[in-house]
């Protein structure tokens, strides 16, 4: 019998100092953390003032905000969010979020964001 060749290990653990960090744009700070080709966790940290565009992915996303405030546009709705705050959009959904104040969030997107790796 074949064994079935695996992309991703059965255990991943990525440490903060080793974390791929990345700047995508003005305002705006992007650490990768743990994934396979399923889940990917993603630590994001706003400047107050920074405004991102409205978009879409094919990814499912989970938002938690850990500190700060975001004002999020989402299928005609603008809500606000604040520390301790969740949402999931569906991939496909069109959204927007601009930070209010200094804010940290972090994102679990299923599938894997391979445009992040890149």
């Amino acid at each position: 019998m074949a064994t079935q060749e695996q992309a991703f290990p059965n255990l991943v653990v990525v440490k903060n100092n080793e974390a791929r960090e990345s700047a995508p744009e003005r305002g705006l700070t992007r650490k990768v953390l743990a994934f396979n080709e399923k889940p990917f966790l993603v630590e994001h940290q706003m400047q107050k003032g920074w405004v991102g565009a409205a978009h879409s992915h094919p990814h499912e996303q989970v938002v938690y905000v850990v500190r700060g405030h975001l004002k999020v546009t989402c299928l005609g709705q603008t809500f606000d969010v604040r520390g301790g705050d969740s949402f999931l959009v569906r991939g496909g959904v069109t959204h927007a979020a601009s930070a209010v104040e200094d804010s940290l969030v972090v994102d679990v997107f299923t599938p894997c964001r391979e445009d992040y790796l890149r």
